[in-house]
């Protein structure tokens, strides 16, 4: 690009009036409501507890910005939508964020935060799952009586020679495969494999160490797990019945189950010819797969529509009514694909471009750190509220990319806040729900 030594344009004019525009209007910011995130980090203490965990090889007297102002840098500008280190050379120099971070100089620039990227190893991405856990538990005033944890696999499309990248053949693109755990809203694991494995594969290492962490704090406390038919193992299973732990798992469908449900099936294909509408019902069937160790419990879901025959099987150690267990408690799990969607869309989680593995796991938990700073504002700020519900992108949208001039002097720095932005009340709600207790 030429240098460009203009330093207004001139456009089109309104009303009569001339326009014009120029870049001399000082300390400005897109970005004023990253005071939020500042306020919602301090009262979760999570960027400190993130630095407390990693270490810093460096030595400290030489080093111009800590580990704490590295990681805040970070998490910010992810949940304010700068996905790439390259935003950060120019994003460094913003007052705001030098703000938020607790700077009053230029923050760190993408090749520092390369570096500090680079360094991460399997040791950081343990200690980082161990503050997610951390910030769950955390976030009870009380022990819970039940908690759902769901796992589920997503494809991560990599579009270089990244270490364990590999083809996948169901999703037809090279990829790694990522495994997220969700209680609710909250996420608890994002964990990097590579796509050549079982979808299902450290499921079940996984889930124990969960539940030994959240018994060992809630003794007491039901744990149920939920997935969809790639995690249908039955030495899985066999584990949860031996261990204590409910489940509901999806089950694919086979020969031997639709023999169970033929005359069903066939019923539902007339009671749809005679009445024309959609037919639905419910039933369970006493099931075992050849290399499961005893029948166990299958809700059928027999479905007829224009369409034709539409059977579901899931299996649980569930007692219940067999439709609701489906409909209320199964497909509930269709959620947790939203809050994938607000990891790799909203917060960029597929941003997986390093070369090496660990750096990528590390980027992966990067955002997975960042949608816990927003989660928190949705679940503790903004209950009751016209966004309680909303994904991160708008929580982003409408309270954070907020235009602001900021003054700045030795004894205070002021934020004037856009007058005409359309969601004032909202902001001082959330920054008084956020406030230290």
């Amino acid at each position: 690009m030429t240098n460009c030594t203009q330093q207004s344009f001139a456009f089109p004019v309104c009303k009569r009036r001339s326009v014009e525009a120029n870049f001399q209007g000082g300390d400005i910011t897109s970005d004023g409501g990253v005071l939020l995130l500042r306020q919602v980090d301090r009262r979760l203490g999570l960027s400190a507890a993130v630095a407390q965990a990693l270490d810093d090889p460096r030595r400290q007297a030489s080093c111009q910005h800590d580990a704490v102002s590295l990681i805040r840098q970070r998490l910010y500008a992810l949940a304010l939508g700068y996905e790439d280190l390259n935003d950060h050379q120019s994003l460094r120099t913003d007052v705001a964020m030098q703000t938020a971070v607790e700077r009053e100089s230029v923050l760190a620039s993408s090749a520092t935060l390369c570096r500090w990227e680079n360094r991460a190893d399997r040791e950081a991405a343990w200690k980082l799952h161990e503050v997610l856990v951390d910030q769950f538990i955390s976030s009870f005033k009380r022990a819970p009586k039940k908690l759902i944890l769901d796992f589920d696999a997503t494809d991560d499309v990599v579009h270089g020679k990244q270490e364990g990248r590999f083809f996948h053949g169901y999703y037809d693109h090279y990829c790694f495969l990522p495994l997220y755990v969700f209680c609710r809203d909250q996420l608890l694991v994002s964990y990097l494999r590579p796509s050549k494995i079982d979808g299902a594969k450290h499921a079940w290492a996984i889930l124990a160490l969960l539940v030994k962490r959240l018994r060992a704090v809630w003794p007491k406390v039901r744990i149920i797990f939920r997935g969809d038919s790639g995690f249908c193992r039955w030495r899985m299973l066999s584990w949860c019945e031996r261990h204590g732990i409910g489940y509901i798992v999806g089950i694919a469908q086979n020969k031997r189950l639709n023999a169970h449900t033929a005359q069903l099936q066939r019923d539902a294909e007339h009671c749809f010819a005679e009445l024309g509408g959609k037919v639905r019902w419910f039933t369970d069937v006493r099931y075992a797969a050849r290399s499961w160790d005893h029948p166990r419990r299958v809700i059928a879901k027999i479905e007829h529509t224009e369409m034709g025959s539409n059977p579901r099987y899931v299996v649980t150690n569930l007692d219940g009514d067999a439709r609701a267990l489906y409909e209320q408690l199964y497909c509930a799990r269709g959620d947790m694909e939203n809050r994938i969607k607000e990891q790799q869309l909203d917060l960029f989680a597929d941003r997986t471009s390093c070369h090496r593995w660990w750096p990528n796991q590390f980027r992966l938990l990067l955002s997975s750190l960042a949608y816990t700073l927003l989660e928190a504002i949705r679940r503790v700020a903004l209950q009751g509220t016209e966004l309680a519900h909303a994904y991160v992108g708008t929580l982003r949208l409408k309270l954070l990319k907020i235009g602001a001039v900021i003054l700045r002097n030795t004894r205070r720095i002021r934020f004037l806040l856009s007058s005409t932005c359309p969601y004032q009340r909202l902001f001082f709600h959330v920054a008084a729900k956020l406030a230290p207790d």
